[in-house]
């Protein structure tokens, strides 16, 4: 298999990803999700999944569509397209997987998947974390990592806006 294919392989639909997830539970693998729109990556993002992938075997992540992202963040978001965000993420060693979400938030994800270690960033307190109800009910945890100061898609699109 290439690199190329072996990214590719990485982004699944929520079949695959129910299937994937279901075999590595039978091999006692402890699976981490986190989600987001993950627009235009930078250092924020790098550590924050790094230190995701930490908490257990495997790391999924929930990508917002594209439609999800603009009814998010506004009609000029994503700046990136999906077909892009999704093969950035799964070109990062420490991620195994890369499922998009269409709904605004990834809910039915979560209840697809059921994670074993829910994790976003650390402006999200973990009983606020969306899905947390999920998790913790088939005796998973919550997490909520530290958020990395001066470090946000938005802060970027600002600034190129600005020259």
């Amino acid at each position: 298999m290439t690199t190329f294919q072996h990214i590719h392989s990485k982004i699944q639909d929520w079949q695959q990803i129910a299937q994937t997830v279901a075999n590595w539970k039978a091999q006692g693998q402890k699976v981490v999700f986190t989600n987001g729109c993950f627009d235009i990556l930078h250092y924020g993002h790098i550590h924050y999944l790094s230190e995701a992938s930490d908490l257990g075997d495997k790391l999924i992540i929930g990508l917002n569509a594209a439609a999800s992202v603009s009814r998010l963040k506004g009609p000029h978001r994503p700046i990136n397209d999906e077909l892009t965000r999704e093969h950035l993420l799964a070109a990062f060693a420490f991620v195994d997987a890369v499922v998009v979400f269409e709904q605004d938030t990834p809910y039915e994800l979560i209840q697809t998947i059921v994670p074993d270690v829910l994790v976003k960033g650390g402006d999200w307190q973990p009983e606020d974390i969306i899905g947390s109800d999920i998790v913790l009910s088939n005796g998973g945890e919550v997490k909520s990592l530290p958020y990395i100061q001066g470090y946000s898609t938005t802060n970027i699109e600002q600034k190129i806006r600005s020259w």
